[in-house]
């Protein structure tokens, strides 16, 4: 037995540091945390401390039972857990659960490499008690609050159903999208005109040039032009002024997500899943960290990879400073273990981050690009006397990189996709110079709202205000979406039309054109549902979704990692006044009953009834029409993206227009509806599926028809030769394609298509089908045929009726007998099974909309509580 324990959080990790360590050394991993609060009940001593009850996850015990053996057999146990608040509590957690002395070596690291870990060794410490006494007050404080507030939002909300929850973070997350939803829809586009011009200078030369502010009006647009007919336009002023760019700093866990959004596509989630695997391959240093800082030792390595790989004039060494003065200073930024390593990855999605984090780092110590940036005056000069507040000057600006420094490797990306801070160069000009016009234009440009947060730049707010840490951004954008509150997708633009007015020629003209508006990829839209709990929050509890108390906790908690702050007591304070609300509102006498986000909408002009928009058990939906009257109310679910906050009367009552008939097709009608499996066409008995792009609403006769023409080419068979005298057939179905024989259908292997399948290999997949069947049943007993002992794809299984059972593994299935299959199945010798089928699940209605009267709304899936 090795002299020597260490227990790590990650397989993958332990494996890479056991070979760096030698014989003496065995290295086990912990599989993250083996202790944590009972997803059941409150599990916190409100009373006594808030103690926590910690118990060992069920599915860790034997792992636990494992690594205090190996504990009890070693000389030396070393607890070698990641370096921060979580790692340093699953570290207290191991020691706990093990048995362990209380100045057991605790070693960190910030990279897994040799180097790293052996210098560890030699410098071990104990368990920090402040670091983990913070993670204990995040752990009970996001307890107290999910246990206490979640049931809240259900009875109110949801009407007893379980599914919603809350949380301190995620509460103000879902705050920021539905309040800048909120303002866009509150926008109103306003438009001006902007007035560009074109000059041709020597040899061709295009020089483009602007006025500096736009026209509020029409009127004044075309009285601009108007007057600059025949004006003249020379060179007034030019300004060259040298200007530089420096490198942004390397990265920290959230400008890593940004970042890895814009320029890869990479979710929070899977940016954070990437760069783990690459931390516990020894590729990267840690990657949850908000230092910008890098050590001495990897500046001296980023040098020498810079003058090898380019000359002394690209080097320049930084230290860049966290403004946000809770950083960990102490750690450092996200940066390659080794800079002579330009890619590493096991995989695509791996090389692409790791590549952007080597470019990063590196370019953090390069050298400057030097600039000249070159601004161009104008002046008109008009052949009347001009209006009052007529402008002079027209501007132009150019740049010139005149040295490239750091822009040779690295560009950091922005949000706003249309930055325009980019300008090309210009021609050769001279003051005095006169200037060609070409054309000028005055184009009608629109005012826009501000952008839907996407995944990077809801983390870039996040942190702004101070919300969260590193390790929280990504497990937080996840449940908002999971809980139904948020929807990450796209948005088709919308189109409109513009005027723009040219001067060419001395004459003017006036055109309009169109343009597209609004779209978005990948943003972030608040549902129904989480409108309503960021309303009822708002309205119940204001301090759980107050912006500046969720950043205050962030900074007690840094202050009890610090020593600085008694955890009990940052508790005591939360929850003394947060308690008696819920219990305020819990209580009969508070008499609150939340309006679940309901609107009146108006009359419903065919029946006279009125029309409202409101969130139910199941989901949002239009109703027309009341309980209490005579006849049922009529029910319509929302369609995806739209919000009963903004939801028109008209949009309501367009719900009730389906099943429509779009028109005929080869005298049949074509009737458009929506059924368990989505949006339909149907046409002589049969159903077509719509595509992903058509909208049941709006879908014409002629794309209704294409489907269904579509369809039938898919589904038509093709036949490719005989076998055993009878024919082979082949086709396109709902599953895919597949080879048809006798009454059977069986489906190509997958990525396998018709193009090119040759009789041979249609053959093989009916010998392959037969003898899949041959082999199905082990065993089959007559005198009861409902039981048989089957061969299923994940090993021989029970079949019982509707029901499986699966079969212990010491036990033979070929040696079954009808008593032992009873007995496993808990059936008594009459056949009655004593066992009911479990529950059917609550399926997720697709159908949106019924013109009887007596429906309610379709019920949807129910998310369980976890």
């Amino acid at each position: 037995m090795s002299k020597n324990l260490v227990i790590v959080e990650s397989p993958a990790k332990a494996k890479t540091i056991e070979g760096y360590l030698g014989r003496d050394f065995t290295v086990r991993s912990s599989f993250g945390h083996i202790r944590d609060l009972p997803k059941d009940g409150l599990a916190v001593d409100v009373k006594n401390g808030f103690a926590p009850d910690y118990q060992i996850s069920p599915d860790k015990k034997q792992l636990v039972s494992e690594l205090k053996k190996l504990a009890k057999d070693a000389d030396e146990v070393w607890l070698a857990t990641d370096d921060d608040r979580e790692g340093e509590a699953i570290s207290w957690h191991l020691k706990e659960a093990l048995g362990l002395k209380a100045d057991t070596k605790r070693i960190v690291f910030r990279e897994i490499t040799k180097n790293a870990i052996l210098n560890a060794i030699q410098i071990p410490r104990t368990i920090d008690l402040d670091l983990v006494n913070a993670q204990q007050a995040r752990r009970v404080l996001d307890r107290l609050v999910g246990y206490e507030l979640s049931p809240v939002l259900w009875r109110k909300i949801k009407g007893g159903s379980t599914g919603l929850s809350a949380g301190r973070v995620q509460s103000v997350a879902l705050r920021l999208v539905v309040e800048r939803e909120r303002e866009i829809d509150k926008h109103n586009a306003k438009s001006s005109f902007k007035v560009t011009a074109q000059f041709i200078v020597d040899g061709g030369k295009v020089l483009n040039a602007e006025l500096p502010k736009n026209f509020a009006t029409v009127a004044e647009a075309r009285s601009f032009l108007e007057q600059c007919i025949g004006a003249t336009f020379t060179i007034k002023s030019l300004d060259v002024k040298p200007a530089k760019k420096s490198p942004a700093p390397p990265f920290t866990t959230s400008t890593l997500q940004q970042e890895a959004s814009r320029k890869l596509g990479y979710s929070v989630d899977r940016t954070m899943r990437i760069a783990q695997n690459l931390y516990e391959a020894g590729k990267i240093s840690y990657m949850r960290t908000d230092s910008l800082n890098l050590s001495t030792e990897a500046v001296d390595k980023a040098v020498a990879e810079i003058t090898s790989a380019f000359d002394d004039r690209y080097v320049q060494k930084r230290h860049f400073k966290n403004k946000n003065e809770s950083a960990q200073e102490a750690h450092e930024a996200i940066r390659p273990t080794n800079f002579n390593d330009h890619s590493a990855g096991a995989d695509r999605d791996q090389k692409r981050l790791y590549e952007l984090i080597w470019k990063r780092s590196i370019a953090s110590q390069m050298a400057d690009a030097q600039l000249e940036r070159t601004t161009v005056s104008i002046n008109i000069r008009t052949t009347g006397v001009p209006t009052e507040g007529f402008p002079t000057e027209l501007i132009a600006q150019g740049e010139v990189i005149k040295f490239d420094g750091f822009l040779k490797v690295y560009l950091e990306s922005k949000d706003d996709e249309d930055d325009e801070d980019a300008k090309g160069m210009l021609p050769p000009l001279n003051i005095g110079q006169e200037l060609d016009l070409s054309q000028m234009k005055a184009s009608e440009k629109f005012t826009r709202p501000q952008p839907r947060y996407a995944e990077a730049s809801l983390v870039k707010k996040l942190e702004e205000m101070g919300i969260g840490r590193p390790s929280t951004y990504a497990p937080t954008i996840s449940t908002i979406i999971n809980r139904g509150y948020v929807t990450k997708q796209d948005k088709p633009g919308q189109e409109r039309t513009f005027k723009e007015y040219t001067l060419q020629a001395e004459t003017i003209t006036e055109t309009s054109g169109k343009e597209t508006f609004g779209s978005e990829k990948a943003k972030l839209f608040p549902t129904n549902t989480g409108v309503v709990v960021c309303d009822f929050l708002m309205e119940y509890f204001p301090g759980i979704v107050d912006y500046k108390f969720t950043a205050n906790v962030e900074q007690e908690f840094d202050e009890i990692a610090g020593g600085k702050l008694e955890w009990q007591t940052m508790l005591q304070d939360f929850y003394g006044d947060f308690h008696k609300n819920i219990e305020d509102i819990q209580g009969a006498a508070a008499g609150i009953s939340f309006k679940t986000g309901a609107k009146e909408l108006g009359i419903d002009p065919k029946t006279g009834k009125r029309v409202s928009a409101r969130l139910g058990k199941y989901g949002a939906y239009v109703q027309i029409g009341e309980s209490t009257d005579e006849e049922k109310p009529q029910y319509a679910n929302l369609r995806d993206g739209q919000l009963i906050e903004s939801i028109s009367l008209e949009d309501a009552l367009s719900l009730f227009g389906l099943p429509r008939e779009v028109g005929m097709f080869e005298d049949q009608a074509m009737t458009i509806g929506v059924g368990k499996f989505g949006p339909y066409v149907k046409h002589d008995g049969k159903y077509v599926s719509l595509g992903k792009e058509d909208d049941p609403y709006t879908i014409t006769a002629e794309r209704a028809a294409e489907l269904i023409q579509q369809k039938r080419t898919e589904s038509a068979s093709e036949a490719i030769g005989e076998f055993e005298g009878k024919l082979v057939t082949t086709g396109k179905g709902r599953f895919g394609p597949y080879v048809k024989y006798e009454d059977k259908y069986i489906s190509l292997a997958k990525g396998e298509q018709l193009a090119g399948l040759t009789l041979e290999r249609a053959i093989e997949l009916i010998q392959q089908k037969r003898n899949a069947e041959a082999n199905k049943y082990i065993k089959e007993f007559p005198e009861r045929p409902e039981i048989k002992v089957v061969n299923g794809m994940y090993g021989p299984y029970l079949a019982v009726g509707k029901r499986n059972v699966r079969l212990p593994k010491d036990i033979d299935p070929a040696e079954l007998t009808l008593e032992k299959c009873l007995e496993l199945a808990g059936d008594d010798p009459k056949g009655e099974t004593a066992k009911k089928a479990p529950a059917k699940k609550a399926t997720a209605a697709k159908s949106t909309t019924t013109k009887t009267a007596a429906k309610a709304p379709a019920k949807k899936a129910v998310a369980k509580k976890k």
